[in-house]
């Protein structure tokens, strides 16, 4: 007899699946047969959704909300999505886009045609859309060069009350934990930084 599951996936454990959860109910899953993954979709290296992919006989049935779910790389994608459906002979049912569903046999093989044509086309608009963000960032950051705007995190400079506190801890004056407590600073940060300053003017500590 033929199965239906849920995958469900959220990109971190403190977000919340429930939005998902409550799609995959109500379109009549089980929840014990919905599978979770708190991971990101970079890739499909995740607990749950090898364990959905192992469990996936002939027949069955693979729901999930919406494709993004399923991943971010639509290359791994388009394998996945055709290792499912032709090699385990599987079913996938995506519930907010309805021309991506392999379980609807009204439109046989044409409809898997179309699904399969859908997403080449959503895998050639991702991609570009990578491509627009990474050519914007290098626009933005050669701009930013140009204007003289300087990146990364701005260097560390050793105030007055720093030097201070510093060559108090070295003679013996003022521990060195109560010297960064003055300063704001942990004691480990404060003796890196006493170290850091020490090597710029040639002083052993």
């Amino acid at each position: 007899m033929a199965n239906t599951y849920g995958y469900a996936r959220v990109s971190s454990a403190d977000q919340n699946e429930a939005r998902q959860i409550v799609a995959l109910t109500d379109a009549g899953i089980d929840r014990g047969n919905i599978f979770i993954d708190h991971k990101s979709g970079k890739d499909f290296n995740r607990p749950a959704w090898r364990r959905v992919r192992r469990t996936l006989r002939e027949g069955d049935t693979l729901v999930i909300q919406s494709l993004d779910r399923l991943g971010r790389n639509y290359d791994e994608m388009l394998d996945e999505w055709r290792y499912l459906v032709h090699k385990r002979k599987a079913n996938i049912r995506v519930l907010d886009m309805p021309i991506l569903d392999t379980s609807n046999k009204t439109n046989g093989l044409i409809g898997q045609v179309i699904a399969e044509i859908v997403l080449q086309l959503l895998s050639f608009v991702a991609e570009n859309e990578r491509r627009n963000i990474r050519e914007r960032q290098r626009q933005g950051i050669a701009a930013a060069k140009a204007r003289g705007v300087r990146l990364g995190r701005p260097r560390w400079k050793p105030t007055a009350a720093f030097i201070a506190a510093v060559e108090a801890a070295k003679h013996g004056e003022l521990p060195w934990n109560k010297a960064a407590r003055d300063l704001g600073m942990s004691e480990s940060n404060f003796r890196y930084h006493a170290k850091t300053v020490a090597s710029r003017i040639n002083r052993a500590f």
